[in-house]
Parts: C-alpha cells; sequence; structure tokens
C-alpha cells in the first residue's frame, strides 16, 4: 500500500447521531421560557391595536433569535461546557453535535428570525432583535466572558431586551416603559447569576472563566450581590412610582423585594461552607420566581385594564 493510500483522506460523511432532542437543548429551552415571557409582558403593555397573528409571529421570532444566541454560544463554548459538570451533557461536549454544525444551525436561525420579524412587523424591533443575538454572541460570549469578572453585569443587556424588542413589535419606537423592563432584568441578572457562581465556582476555575468570586473572592461576590438586591428593589418599584402601574403591582413588587433582600443578607452573613451553599441555592431559586412573579404581576394589571371597560359596559 503506498503513502498516498494510506494518508487517503476520508471522504464518506460523517453520519449525525443528533436527534430532535439534541438541537432542542442547543436552543437553551429554560432561557427560552424566561425571554418569550418577558417580551410577552412588553407586548402586553405597548399601547395600540396589534393584530394577533402580528403578535404570535413577534414571539416566534423573539424566541427563535434566544434560542440561536443559545445554539452559537454553545458553538463558541463546547471546549468550556466539557469542563464543566453543569454544562457537561449538553450536545456538543458530549459529541451528539459538532461544533460547525451548531454554528450553522445558530446563524440560520439568527437570519431567518431577523429578517422575520423585520420584514413582516418592523425593521425598529427586527433591528433590535439583530442587536441582541450580536451582543450576546459577540460582546458577551466572545469578548466579555473569559476576559472580565464584569462579564454577567455587561452581558446581562442582552437577556433585558426581549420586552424592549417586543414592545418596538407593536409600536416601531422604544419607550420609558419596555426600558423600566428592562433595567429591571438587567439589575436582577447579577445576583441571580452570582449566587449560581458562588456554588459553582469550581466549575467555573476548571473551566477558566474568571467569575467574580474566582477573581474578587466569595465575600466581594456576596457585597456585591447585596447592593445589587438593594439596587434591584428599587428599580423593580419604579414602575409604579412612576405611575404606569397601580398599588397591587407596587405591593407585589415590595414584597418580592423583601424576600430578595432577606435572602441576599442571609447570603452575605452566611459564610460557613455548607452555610453558603443553603444560602446562595435558596437565593438562586428564589431569585427565578421573584422575576416570573414580577412579571406576572404587570402582565396581571394590564389584561384587567383591557377587561375593565367590558365589564364596566355590561
Amino acid at each position: 500500500m503506498s503513502v498516498l493510500d494510506q494518508n487517503a483522506i476520508d471522504i464518506n460523511p460523517r453520519i449525525s447521531e443528533a436527534e430532535v432532542g439534541d438541537y432542542l437543548a442547543l436552543l437553551k429551552p429554560r432561557v427560552m421560557s424566561l425571554v418569550i415571557f418577558t417580551a410577552l409582558v412588553g407586548l402586553a403593555m405597548a399601547p395600540g391595536h396589534f393584530h394577533w397573528v402580528l403578535a404570535i409571529t413577534s414571539l416566534l421570532c423573539i424566541a427563535v433569535g434566544a434560542g440561536a444566541s443559545g445554539a452559537l454560544n454553545m458553538a463558541l463554548e463546547g471546549d468550556i461546557d466539557a469542563k464543566m459538570s453543569r454544562t457537561a451533557n449538553r450536545p456538543i461536549p458530549r459529541g451528539r453535535i459538532t461544533r460547525p454544525e451548531a454554528m450553522a444551525f445558530g446563524l440560520t436561525l439568527s437570519f431567518f428570525s431577523v429578517m422575520t420579524l423585520g420584514i413582516l412587523v418592523n425593521w425598529i424591533a427586527g433591528s433590535l432583535l439583530a442587536f441582541t443575538i450580536f451582543f450576546y454572541v459577540v460582546i458577551y460570549t466572545m469578548g466579555l466572558k473569559r476576559w472580565t469578572a464584569q462579564n454577567i453585569v455587561i452581558g446581562g443587556a442582552a437577556g433585558a431586551l426581549p420586552p424592549v424588542v417586543a414592545w418596538a413589535a407593536v409600536t416601531g419606537t422604544v419607550d420609558v416603559e419596555p426600558l423600566l423592563l428592562f433595567a429591571i432584568i438587567f439589575f436582577w441578572t447579577p445576583p441571580h447569576f452570582w449566587a449560581l457562581a458562588l456554588f459553582r465556582s469550581d466549575d467555573y476555575a476548571r473551566a477558566g472563566i474568571p467569575m467574580l468570586p474566582n477573581v474578587a473572592g466569595p465575600d466581594a461576590t456576596r457585597l456585591q450581590i447585596l447592593l445589587y438586591t438593594i439596587v434591584l428593589i428599587a428599580v423593580a418599584a419604579a414602575p409604579w412610582a412612576l405611575g404606569y402601574f397601580d398599588a397591587v403591582y407596587g405591593i407585589v413588587s415590595l414584597i418580592l423585594g423583601a424576600g430578595m433582600l432577606v435572602l441576599a443578607i442571609n447570603v452575605y452573613i452566611r459564610r460557613e461552607r455548607s452555610q453558603s451553599l443553603r444560602a446562595t441555592r435558596k437565593l438562586f431559586a428564589f431569585s427565578i420566581l421573584y422575576l416570573f412573579a414580577l412579571f406576572a404581576t404587570l402582565l396581571a394589571e394590564v389584561v384587567v385594564r383591557a377587561l375593565a371597560p367590558m365589564v364596566g359596559g355590561a
């Protein structure tokens, strides 16, 4: 056998082992559910009539754009995911999907979600969705996550934009109300993810990601969680304080904020390892409930306002 034969290139195409569930996993469905819900609130809050077909189209495009961002994130972070126990079971580390396949999948979804939103709804919303994907993939994943402990703070802007995109889909503009929703999610992100980083610090250290607990230390992270939580409570009350929503929302936001504050103080105080782990896990879990409950209250008030004239007229 010749040297050429021995080193012949294998031209047989790779047979993918990926199933539908593997591609769904690339979309980060849990993150997508949060994106859809916060976008729905932005859509419902926006003034004016919006045809239900365009509303569903907008939500689908925002959801697919978020999923595309997740797929591109996994394609770029396959090496990191393989080193972390939390992410080692994702499709790329398991060898179910290759990084080029995930990249092609993410780019395709990005293109069609942005173009569909732009053509069928409006280009302000389409451009904002494109910027959201760009910010998450290029600014956060490629530019921030591996290089600065402030990755979550700055990168949190991408996760906070869906309500703004949804509002723009209805109105073609950006106003104060969606920016308040943006601010709530933006200031919620650091205490939420830093709580995760505290009890997953070994994972991040093994992957070489400069999360705040590994760079500044656990105590500095606990202080930052507490400070951001205090700011979050004030920002979350702003829609009520500025007169956009009624006292019901204001009371709910303060009750939920009190829960976040108690848990953040507990994280700050409990520094012995086992107690610290319990405290950070509780804060992380409650923070998810906090955001869903807060936005559910906003949505409920919008629905009640819409139904009130019909009930009164009856």
